[in-house]
């Protein structure tokens, strides 16, 4: 079945949503976004509007609030369900409400509603989010702000067809009625070198000699109709580093607000006797989404490939690059699969030739998006002895049961590692990234043909490399400090490839005190140790974006823990809900809700709502049906 994605505004309608204003603040390798959203309704009667579009799937929402003529509302975070019915009695007593709520099904959909907004009204809505920025192949730092949301295929029969699913108004991309204008602020230890865009940027202004930091904007008359991408290049990015962020003056001690927290950057070193014996064995499963949204293109700049062909391009390019004596095979999905060999065969140059003209002729022309079947078949055949199996996964994530999908995948972790690879912009960040992390791989996007070899090879780079065993992480500390880790294990290391640490710190240390963290691992038999040490002094004036992504790391963990238990284990969730409360930073259980009670008057007329549509690759006529029409 079709879930309620992808239907089209009614023509003629009135749209509220009217500019999008953002400003960054980069610090190093971390983000705060700031996003401002001016609504008017021009109708005759009371309206509300709902926004449904994307963010990052790692993005913690920590802030948001709402300006009425002058008068600002800041929301509060409450259990979700509390919120709904208190935005509903607003409505229903003539006041006006906003609330902002994640996806039932994925973390990187927000629906936003703005509710009893009178006829020639004006309404300001603000929202914070802080994220972390993504490594790249070439040492590149990116930040995208996702303007594109494809619709969510939701396979028939899926635990995630519940009536809690964000319905999205789409138009085709490049029909958006609202613009958006972009300034970003970038201060880095080390010199910028260069700021790149997929979209056309005013000069990089430097403000010191140092050129340690600087200022960046969209060029003017931007229509949010694409991703907007940011790369940032600093000299010597490979050097691990540690920021120690102050408690909130007004949380309790004891707290995770209250306690200072570090976040550490760790670079691991391999040994390079060991780099240089790179494994050629393994069992390598190349799954491609031959859905029917495949043949949508990458992007709306002229000339774009269509995403069933860069998966095609991306897919040849490792076919060819396997080591001799490896086992591969092909798996193609849409509404059923179907696999190139019966089973995985060893690579070799007849088998290589057959592959590579089967993929040649491989079209989107499966129909849905339904990755659970092939997975959970992939999952059932026994591995190959001494060939380590390794899963490549392209698609463009255009499916509604991501949460299912990083379940099964997670139950499975210890068979395989997962290298995914999300096609075309609009790309679901929670699925191409969750599942890489669920299997200890590697996550790319491929937007263009420009920078997709060196992401393709890095992965496969990662996937020759030996896996990472028996890692812990020691932390050596003054004895009246205590460390309280906000990070999950870490499960996988790749060579130069960042790993972030966060840890609550709780107890007092003097002056320049020194800390360190030591990880210690096995690669290829050998163990490995790399140390990092750091001032336990805390910096002042840093917004609080270490707490809140450390909040976000913690909530997040223990959201797979809930989903795991099946809600059974009791404390799981009212303990997310008390730490997204306490850390102010949105979660599954939990939402941001502001009142304004205005003048006390109820709002005359009846109440209508409108869809504010959100750019799609997909240039739908009617019904989404997962193609490209």
């Amino acid at each position: 079945m079709v879930n309620c994605c992808g239907l089209v505004t009614v023509k003629n309608e009135q749209v509220p949503l009217k500019s999008i204003a953002v400003e960054v603040s980069v610090q190093g390798h971390v983000a705060t976004v700031s996003s401002t959203l001016q609504y008017e309704n021009q109708e005759q009667s009371p309206l509300e509007a709902i926004f449904v579009f994307p963010l990052p799937g790692e993005a913690a929402v920590c802030r948001f609030s709402a300006k009425i003529g002058q008068t600002e509302v800041v929301a509060e975070v409450q259990e979700k369900q509390k919120a709904q019915e208190q935005y509903d009695d607003a409505l229903s007593s003539g006041q006006q409400a906003f609330l902002l709520e994640e996806s039932d099904e994925s973390p990187d959909v927000f629906k936003l509603s703005v509710g009893s907004l009178p006829p020639g009204e004006k309404a300001s809505v603000s929202l914070d989010y802080v994220t972390e920025l993504a490594v790249q192949a070439d040492d590149g730092l990116r930040l995208c702000l996702p303007a594109v949301l494809n619709p969510r295929y939701q396979p028939q029969g899926s635990d995630s067809g519940s009536g809690g699913s964000a319905q999205v108004s789409s138009v085709p991309a490049g029909s958006v009625p609202y613009s958006l204008s972009l300034s970003a602020h970038v201060s880095s230890p080390h010199p910028i070198s260069r700021v790149e865009s997929n979209c056309p940027l005013d000069p990089l202004n430097y403000l010191n000699t140092e050129k340690t930091q600087a200022t960046v904007s969209l060029a003017a008359g931007h229509q949010f109709d694409r991703d907007v991408e940011l790369l940032l290049y600093y000299q010597d990015t490979h050097q691990p580093t540690a920021i120690v962020e102050a408690a909130q003056a007004s949380a309790k001690p004891g707290s995770l607000m209250g306690d200072p927290v570090v976040m550490l950057s760790l670079y691991p070193e391999f040994p390079k006797d060991v780099m240089s014996s790179m494994t050629s064995h393994g069992e390598f499963l190349f799954v491609v989404d031959r859905s029917g949204s495949m043949e949508c293109p990458m992007h709306l700049g002229s000339g774009s490939q269509d995403r069933i062909g860069s998966a095609r391009d991306t897919l040849l390019l490792l076919l060819k690059s396997l080591p001799m004596g490896c086992y591969f095979n092909i798996i193609g999905f849409g509404s059923s699969y179907e696999s190139f060999f019966s089973k995985s065969v060893e690579y070799s140059q007849k088998t290589l030739d057959e592959a590579l003209q089967k993929v040649k002729e491989m079209r989107a022309d499966m129909g849905g998006t339904e990755i659970l079947q092939p997975l959970k078949h992939i999952y059932s055949q026994p591995c190959l002895p001494d060939q380590p199996r390794q899963l490549f996964l392209f698609t463009d994530g255009e499916v509604g049961n991501t949460k299912e999908v990083l379940d099964l995948v997670k139950t499975n972790a210890g068979s395989h590692r997962c290298f995914s690879f999300g096609i075309g912009e609009g790309a679901s960040t929670a699925l191409i990234s969750g599942v890489a992390q669920q299997a200890t791989g590697h996550a790319q996007f491929i937007t263009g043909q420009d920078r997709m070899q060196p992401k393709a090879m890095q992965s496969l780079r990662f996937a020759l490399q030996p896996a990472v065993v028996d890692i812990s992480v020691k932390w050596n500390v003054p004895k009246e400090v205590s460390v309280t880790p906000l990070s999950p294990p870490i499960r996988v290391l790749f060579q130069g490839q960042r790993a972030l640490l966060y840890a609550q710190l709780t107890g007092e240390s003097s002056g320049d005190t020194e800390g360190s963290v030591t990880v210690k691992y096995s690669l290829a038999k050998q163990p490995v140790e790399n140390q990092l040490s750091f001032i336990l002094k805390p910096a002042e004036d840093t917004g609080m974006t270490v707490h809140r992504l450390g909040a976000r790391t913690l909530i997040q963990s223990l959201e797979v823990e809930e989903r795991e238990q099946d809600g059974e284990k009791e404390g799981v969730k009212e303990k997310v809900i008390e730490l997204s409360i306490q850390s102010g930073v949105s979660s599954a259980f939990t939402a941001f809700i502001a009142v304004h009670k205005g003048d006390g008057e109820a709002l005359q007329g009846q109440l209508l709502r409108r869809q504010v549509p959100t750019p799609s690759d997909v240039e739908s006529k009617g019904m989404f049906t997962d193609r490209c029409l």
